[in-house]
């Protein structure tokens, strides 16, 4: 009797993007670190700078827990945390999952992955994260990958850049995220001396990486559980 072929699963695509991009920055001398999905206000607004009139801290935007702690709306959240309890310098990238409350559609989803990076040491400029996302676009999209930081407003970066990348001269711009310069602010309500310590850091989608990486058109495929989309990673 011929013995039936059981078939072999594999990974996720949006785990496979999270590898490939833990295993680009360990090779940089980064630390993978992971923190809870469940902050409270302090952490996920508050130690970010950001203010209490924030519209993000809107039940419209945020989910607020019974207890009033929060799932967290970007993996910035444990920014402080890890500051209160490590001395600089570090450099650390941190993966998982966030949530926003808010419409679905083939760009949004009310839970998405990032990565944020935070990178802390005593002479660290603009230049320094610059040169390491060109580095980490070319691998991910291609050597000809080009990058441009426009001027943005983030609560938590001063300078904040908004960072665009396109695959070749012919493509369009598009948009993968925020990053800057860590704000003082920040830094002080970690009890970091922001006249000693210098950073930046940046906070990515995963979901937008692996839609740029490979041409998919709508958010919502990732967690579908659509076999005939997963079989084709």
């Amino acid at each position: 009797m011929e013995k039936k072929k059981i078939p072999i699963g594999q990974l996720h695509p949006l785990t496979q993007i999270q590898y490939q991009t833990e295993d680009f920055f360990k090779n940089l001398g980064f630390s993978v670190v992971e923190e809870d999905e469940i902050s409270n206000e302090f952490y996920n607004f508050d130690a970010l700078n950001i203010p209490p009139d924030h519209p993000a801290r809107d039940e419209m935007d945020t989910f607020y827990l019974s207890d009033g702690r929060v799932l967290r709306a970007h993996t910035s959240a444990g920014q402080v945390k890890y500051l209160e309890k490590h001395q600089p310098p570090f450099r650390i990238i941190v993966p998982g999952r966030c949530y926003r409350n808010e419409r679905t559609d083939s760009t949004h989803d009310w839970q998405f992955h990032q990565f944020e990076c935070l990178v802390v040491d005593k002479d660290i400029r603009i230049a320094h994260f610059k040169a390491i996302l060109e580095a980490f676009f070319g691998a991910m999209f291609g050597e000809k990958t080009q990058m441009r930081l426009r001027p943005g407003f983030f609560p938590f970066v001063e300078p904040g850049f908004e960072v665009d990348i396109r695959r070749s001269p012919k493509d369009r711009w598009l948009e993968m995220g925020g990053a800057g310069m860590v704000h003082p602010e920040v830094f002080k309500n970690a009890k970091v001396d922001p006249e000693v310590w210098k950073g930046f850091a940046w906070g990515f989608g995963l979901e937008r990486i692996a839609m740029i990486k490979w041409g998919i058109d709508d958010i919502r495929l990732f967690h579908s559980g659509d076999l005939r989309f997963l079989r084709q990673f």
